[in-house]
């Protein structure tokens, strides 16, 4: 259970759809947030230092639970020497009142990607974090008040919020809908990729796992689903189920997981999660594991990639701009520099740390994604785990765009025309080595409307969403000489998500190029804009 502090006990019960995995006093002096944070986990400690100094300054990034951390000043648990340093607290779309909704599951997330403490440095110790609260609201659905709350988060900081963390969610058994399935069309859901693309910022959500409990907004299309690794020999390597998400009560549990409707899957990414140490509101040491714990330490590297873009942007280089903050461009880079299978040292691997396993100890090359051209995400793995200073590593080149030949690692973000549909090719200035693999992530966004019934611009509750679809577009790996795609060498070619991953071994060396297709169109905007992120190995 999740100890709650200040004067409203009714909150307690809800707090158990926050967070997955059970919080126990911590005991041993294992420094598990600093390993997380560190090379054994997502490797952003490094990034810290000199000469990269990034520490997430001068980035507003945002949270949204049933609670909020507390801040000091405001509520009395709070010490002056907090290493936790909120920069605002809130809930609904107002600020938050003393001692009111301060709960140690949210501190416990915050701390993850803000803390200050140098035992339990977080992702992004100075990034500002904005927290805002929904607050206790029975067993009916919460999703317009989650709604509002994120809004209200989204807002702060002149409307400038790069990435907001979920870690909690709602179960379909208190989605309104009848016969509610995860399609995303619930409230909550085309909330967030609704907001996404309107206010401009990256939706971390803990992920479901496939074992039920806060299913709702894991449907959602334009955010990234976190599941959480544990430690195999010292290393964050391998995906955990021991803390697999339920409803509030055994009677209500499926006996079936509850996943996406169709071929979609809802995992995107993975984070460590398992045996973390975080800080409770009073500034008190504890562990835990769950997805709620992994999904932040892929906000807090969020705050670092902004921070190094905002400082690329303004150096005045040609290849930054602001469209390099674009959440499009972060999901791509994030996606595609993650570790999938460790680097025997010649670099044909893509330089990567470590190999990612599933329960079965099987990693990505033995999965359906790896083999099907219709599947861009390992159900389990996503696209891999994250590693911040790789993400790093992706993004620093800057943007390279279609009208010139890239390096062997970069990014783009461009608009392909609707009518007639276009296509872009990306063909890659230097021969690849035969044996090395290809990675190549595309992203682009679902495209939901507010019916804002009062025209003022804000959703308030009452309203809702309209759904106006995906188009799909499809990206293929292809001899530089060729122009017919039915001999791609490789391609992701998805129906229904709005990534497409390719992880692929190039058979023999020669030039080559990256094909992105308008391959269907489902509503009526006129451009379709998509983030492209590659990496790949030059021949000797």
């Amino acid at each position: 259970m999740t100890q709650h502090w200040g004067p409203k006990p009714r909150l307690k019960a809800l707090l158990w759809l926050g967070g997955i995995g059970a919080l126990v006093p911590l005991a041993l002096p294992v420094l598990a947030l600093t390993e997380s944070v560190g090379s054994e986990g997502i490797d952003a400690r490094r990034l810290h230092d000199a000469p990269y100094n990034l520490t997430g300054e001068k980035i507003a990034i945002g949270q949204v639970e049933i609670g909020r951390p507390s801040q000091f000043g405001l509520d009395k648990v709070a010490s002056e020497t907090l290493p936790v340093v909120v920069r605002r607290v809130l809930v609904l779309d107002g600020w938050a009142v003393a001692d009111e909704y301060v709960d140690g599951h949210a501190a416990n997330v915050a701390s993850v990607m803000i803390s200050q403490d140098k035992l339990r440095v977080g992702v992004a110790p100075a990034a500002m974090l904005y927290s805002g609260a929904v607050g206790p609201l029975g067993d009916r659905s919460a999703q317009p008040e989650e709604c509002l709350a994120s809004q209200s988060v989204a807002l702060q900081n002149g409307g400038d919020v790069r990435a907001i963390n979920f870690s909690f969610g709602e179960p379909l058994g208190r989605d309104p809908r009848p016969n509610a399935v995860l399609d995303g069309n619930a409230l909550l859901t085309q909330c967030i990729d609704w907001s996404s693309r309107v206010h401009g910022a990256l939706y971390v959500i803990a992920g479901n796992q496939g074992g039920g409990g806060i299913p709702i907004p894991t449907d959602n299309f334009n955010g990234l689903n976190v599941a959480y690794s544990r430690q195999v020999n010292g290393q964050f390597n391998k995906i955990d189920y021991s803390n697999l998400g339920s409803e509030p009560t055994m009677q209500s549990r499926r006996a079936a997981p509850e996943t996406n409707e169709g071929p979609r899957r809802s995992i995107t990414l993975v984070a460590p999660g398992s045996d973390i140490e975080l800080i409770d509101p009073d500034g008190r040491v504890r562990r835990s594991s769950g997805t709620s714990f992994a999904s932040p330490h892929v906000a807090g590297t969020i705050a670092l990639m902004q921070q190094f873009v905002d400082r690329q942007f303004r150096t005045g280089s040609s290849n930054w701009s602001l469209e390099a903050r674009h959440p499009m461009v972060m999901k791509a880079v994030l996606l595609n520099s993650a570790d999938k299978i460790k680097d025997s040292g010649d670099g044909l691997r893509l330089g990567m740390t470590r190999t990612l396993v599933d329960d079965g100890n099987r990693s990505w090359l033995e999965s359906d994604a790896y083999r099907d051209r219709k599947i861009p995400l390992h159900s389990d793995l996503g696209t891999g785990h994250l590693n911040a200073y790789r993400a790093y590593q992706q993004l620093a080149p800057g943007a390279t765009g279609p009208d010139q030949a890239i390096p062997a690692i970069g990014w783009n973000f461009a608009e392909l025309e609707a009518q007639p549909a276009t296509v872009h090719d990306y063909e890659f200035a230097d021969a690849l080595a035969a044996g090395s693999f290809l990675s190549a992530t595309l992203a682009w966004e679902r495209v939901v409307d507010l019916v804002d019934a009062n025209s003022n611009g804000l959703y308030d509750l009452g309203e809702g969403f309209n759904d106006k679809g995906l188009n799909n577009l499809d990206v293929y790996l292809m001899p530089a000489d060729e122009d017919d795609i039915t001999k791609s060498v490789w391609s992701s070619v998805s129906e229904v998500d709005s990534v497409e991953h390719i992880f692929y071994q190039i058979p023999e060396t020669g030039r080559y190029k990256l094909r992105v297709i308008y391959k269907q169109q489902a509503h009526s905007e006129p451009t379709q804009p998509y983030a492209l992120a590659w990496w790949s190995v030059p021949a000797p």
